[in-house]
């Protein structure tokens, strides 16, 4: 037994050096200068340097903060849109009682199955309409519409784990509909809401194609738009800056997995997701 336990948690280490190659490759790359981050030298810089870091937080002609930033305000306001009006939607799903009630979660269960491109053009069109082009609004706004089944589901199915029986004694002491959802529901929903807030947050934060569709200037551009200026396909590209930057964007991202990893864990327990 000892052995078996001896070879897994090789294989299983093995396996993560080797899912992790990448990372470090990227990370030994933005410390080298351009010349050397392509040949074979291994992972080891021959002649580390941290001028990539100063020459991607100023080469694109914007401070790189300014593009943190409107990640920062986007992701912020998808999260909280996210958080509030999905846990609503599933509330009212699991819970509340109406006509069409089974129906429309199906179609909005099947609205996971169809691509975001199907509906680019007319949602353009919208906020093109809405004068909305160039500005935040059509990143945030959508959130705040309970937009994203997936997130609405996974509510879902956790508000389904919570008695019914607490319902009926809250409708004893009085509470209707709305105050069983925030005395009750909510305050239980916590592990739900938070694999919703760090989804949202991640999911946002690396979301590259909307971004790029809807933001031009380059004061109002998001990380991953940003990343792409870094390469030029007729000139030059500056790769150590793009390595660098790249390292720096992935900062926030690791901070907040880490730090909430096990209530990702805890959320996807409860709500029976794989």
């Amino acid at each position: 037994m000892r052995t078996r336990r001896v070879f897994a948690h090789v294989g299983l280490t093995v396996g993560a050096l080797i899912m992790l190659y990448p990372l470090l490759w990227m990370i030994t790359a933005s410390l080298r200068p351009n010349t050397e981050i392509f040949t074979d030298a291994g992972l080891v810089p021959e002649h580390p340097t941290l001028g990539n870091y100063a020459l991607g937080w100023h080469s694109t002609g914007v401070n790189f903060g300014v593009y943190i930033a409107n990640s920062l305000i986007i992701c912020t306001a998808v999260v909280i849109g996210n958080v509030l009006t999905c846990s609503l939607t599933a509330y009212a799903f699991a819970r509340l009682k109406f006509v069409g009630r089974k129906t429309l979660f199906a179609l909005m269960l099947a609205t996971i199955m169809l691509p975001g491109h199907v509906t680019l053009i007319a949602q353009y069109s919208i906020f093109r309409n809405l004068n909305w082009i160039d500005t935040f609004w059509p990143m945030i706004v959508p959130s705040f519409l309970a937009t994203d089944a997936f997130f609405v589901f996974l509510m879902v199915q956790f508000i389904r784990s919570i008695p019914v029986e607490l319902d009926d004694a809250a409708r004893i002491d009085g509470c209707g509909a709305w105050g069983i959802y925030r005395r009750i529901i909510l305050p239980l929903l916590s592990p739900a809401l938070v694999t919703t807030a760090i989804f949202s947050f991640i999911w946002t934060w690396n979301n590259f194609f909307s971004q790029l569709i809807y933001l031009s200037t380059r004061t109002k551009l998001t990380v991953p738009v940003a990343l792409r200026g870094f390469l030029d396909a007729t000139g030059s590209s500056e790769w150590g800056a793009l390595f660098a930057m790249s390292v720096v964007t992935l900062v926030p991202v690791v901070v907040v997995f880490v730090v909430f990893q096990r209530r990702i864990l805890a959320g996807m327990a409860h709500t029976g997701l794989k």
